[in-house]
């Protein structure tokens, strides 16, 4: 069981990169949209090497900037579909990033200031791509002959990938993994591959009993469907004196649902009535429960995720939204507690690697 003490509260405040994405932005629109005009062709989906096809080397180069001053590793591309044009910009699947993609996005301009385009922080599904063809470095993929192996992890809430296209005997395994996770976001939209692909595979032979990508949706849905409502996983142990601990996940819990959720947050409450083998008994057993249902209705602000339990003290694990407000409800909740003093740690984790040993 970690107990934690106090650091100094870190925010994730948004970056001042973001506010000058767009004030340039609206500057800019116009010269971009000049520039796809020009270029004869309608914005696209641009899954592949080149982040804005149809636009001037300068605009390329100048958006690229402005992205990048967010994070460095965040990506760009534009698209269109029925002449409405869109701007993405993503962490690309990584956890770290998907809550600063989430706080561009947030910052976009609505309405009649976004000049008929829509925006969003991660790449979305589009199941017209997949019958298409991918260009990546020299060679063309004609996505129509891809083919999926897919394999339903019911312990895990997960779908494992195997990725077949005849031309995987031809190209590099870079190649290879580039046309398998592109396939993968058109299918199904980044988001939904991060909560329910697992491992991803690839194959230089059709897998058995593969469909065409676009039937992995069903077979997500399929797996989704048990855990339409939120559930605990429990398990025992023993604390750092050998006393019994017990153990609560919540399972499956996934980041993309928390997207401004980057802190995580440890309170630590003793409960003063216990059995021999310190573990909590009534009256002390019905006040967390109690406490417990206060951290449930915070809505998207903070998430509980795991509750430890042993040797006179529950530590509750929660992520949360640094710039909301809820840690000083946090912090008033704990101060309320009447069995003795309870302590609230925080420490920024956008990449929720503090969850991973409580994973499945």
């Amino acid at each position: 069981m970690g107990i934690f003490r106090r650091p100094r509260e870190s925010s994730a405040e948004t970056p001042p990169a973001i506010s000058e994405f767009w004030d340039w932005w609206a500057q800019a629109r116009p010269t971009i949209e000049a520039s796809l005009a020009a270029s004869g062709a309608e914005p696209e989906e641009s899954g592949g090497p080149v982040p804005g096809e149809g636009l001037s080397a300068e605009a390329i180069e100048e958006l690229s900037r402005r992205v990048h001053k967010i994070h460095a590793d965040l990506q760009w591309e534009i698209g269109g579909a029925d002449r409405t044009p869109s701007l993405t910009v993503t962490g690309a699947g990584d956890p770290e990033l998907r809550g600063l993609a989430e706080r561009w996005f947030r910052a976009a301009p609505t309405g009649a200031a976004a000049g008929g385009w829509t925006f969003h922080p991660s790449r979305q599904a589009d199941l017209e791509m997949l019958s298409q063809d991918l260009v990546l470095g020299d060679h063309e993929f004609d996505l129509e002959y891809v083919r999926l192996g897919m394999r339903a992890d019911t312990d895990r809430a997960r779908v494992h990938i195997t990725a077949y296209h005849p031309d995987f005997l031809f190209v590099s395994e870079e190649q290879q993994v580039a046309v398998a996770l592109h396939v993968l976001d058109w299918a199904l939209g980044e988001d939904d591959v991060a909560r329910w692909i697992g491992d991803v595979g690839i194959a230089t032979e059709t897998p058995i009993d593969s469909l065409p990508p676009s039937m992995l949706s069903a077979v997500v849905e399929q797996v989704a469907e048990p855990f339409g409502e939120p559930a605990w996983l429990t398990g025992e142990g023993r604390t750092p004196r050998g006393h019994p601990a017990r153990l609560g996940a919540r399972f499956p819990l996934h980041r993309q649902d928390y997207p401004l959720c980057d802190l995580h947050v440890a309170i630590t409450v003793p409960y003063a009535n216990s059995n021999p083998d310190r573990l909590p008994v009534e009256p002390s057993a019905g006040a967390l429960r109690a406490f417990e249902k206060k951290l449930t209705k915070l809505g998207d602000r903070a998430v509980l995720a795991v509750r430890e339990t042993g040797d006179g003290l529950r530590v509750f694990h929660l992520y949360a939204d640094p710039d909301s407000g809820v840690i000083g409800e946090l912090d008033q909740l704990a101060a309320g507690w009447s069995e003795g003093k309870a302590k609230v740690a925080s420490t920024a984790d956008p990449g929720w690697k503090a969850l991973a040993p409580y994973q499945p």
